[in-house]
């Protein structure tokens, strides 16, 4: 607070009123349970656990200055809530991926941001951003979350037959970007380990039994770290980048922090020689990779086992 213009101490702030502490508790109490599936519609709409958790905290704002005591159903009403302001903020959003340098890829997770949600994998979020912003919130609000159209039309702004149509357009792409032949857990970490091993090696026999003919390689460095600035496609020509960056470093076997799923696809984080950290997510389908998708840029990788601040611990 600055000081008065009269030299006098400013005066004290009041402390808060008794009512405002309990109104406050209560809207904290309510808005909890529900905390965890509003942080999964938002990381599903937005594919930034940072922006999602911005988003959620904005609700939860509007929560506390809401007539709570009105609102027959909690859940549905900031699901809607948090809905109209993910729209708000991919308008901004879509601005900022038109300038991205390279391709756009999903901030890694590692664990699922809520534990009910059956399906955070990589291929949804892709698929889901390959949809418009209103297919996306039908889709999400009505397949995963259980909305009906009215509540959904309601959200969107739209007509129920309009918010159907959304939906059903939506659903049909995510169906048809799901694994046809998706693989067991076991086999694909086994493949994620030879894929591991035969890039570093720079093994073109390996590479080739590992890749599908029609695979297709994806790394986000986000202009901050070096990365591919296009899709690589086809089996061929991924072996040959992988052959050309194993001669270029020479084997350098690299620290694996994580083992596991990576965004529910099976792969691996490592720690790089430059000290940050790159995150591996492997498309398997009938036992060969057709998808490779690496994310390099720091900005998305600070919620990963081991981030960027905590590279002290592993030297």
């Amino acid at each position: 607070m600055p000081p008065r213009s009269d030299g006098a101490a400013p005066a004290a702030l009041p402390p808060p009123e008794e009512g405002d502490a309990a109104d406050a508790a209560d809207a904290a109490a309510s808005f909890r349970p529900v905390r965890r599936r509003l942080i999964a519609i938002a990381y599903r709409m937005l594919g930034s656990m940072a922006d999602a958790e911005d988003v959620v905290q904005d609700a939860f704002l509007r929560w506390h200055r809401t007539d709570r005591a009105a609102v027959a159903e909690p859940t549905a009403y900031l699901a809607r809530v948090v809905t109209r302001l993910c729209l708000d903020h991919l308008k901004s959003a879509r601005v900022k991926r038109e300038i991205y340098v390279g391709p756009w890829l999903p901030e890694p997770l590692v664990e699922a941001p809520d534990a009910e949600a059956e399906d955070i994998s990589l291929v949804l979020m892709l698929a889901l951003e390959r949809l418009s912003p209103l297919e996306r919130a039908a889709f999400l609000l009505h397949d995963v979350f259980g909305l009906s159209f009215t509540e959904i039309a309601g959200t969107l702004g739209r007509e129920e037959t309009a918010c159907r149509q959304l939906a059903a357009r939506a659903r049909r792409h995510v169906r048809e970007a799901r694994p046809r032949f998706p693989v067991e857990p076991d086999e694909g970490l086994r493949i994620a380990d030879a894929f591991l091993e035969a890039s570093r090696l720079g093994d073109a026999e390996g590479l080739r039994r590992l890749l599908a003919a029609e695979a297709v390689f994806y790394s986000d460095g986000g202009g901050k770290r070096p990365a591919a600035l296009n899709p690589v496609f086809g089996r061929a020509r991924i072996e040959r980048l992988f052959l050309g960056l194993a001669r270029k470093a020479g084997f350098v076997r690299p620290q694996v922090v994580h083992r596991g799923l990576v965004s529910g696809l099976p792969g691996f984080v490592t720690m790089e020689s430059d000290g940050v950290p790159q995150a591996t997510a492997l498309r398997i389908e009938a036992g060969r990779i057709v998808g490779i998708y690496i994310v390099r840029n720091p900005d998305k990788l600070g919620r990963l086992p081991v981030g960027p601040s905590d590279r002290a611990g592993l030297n």
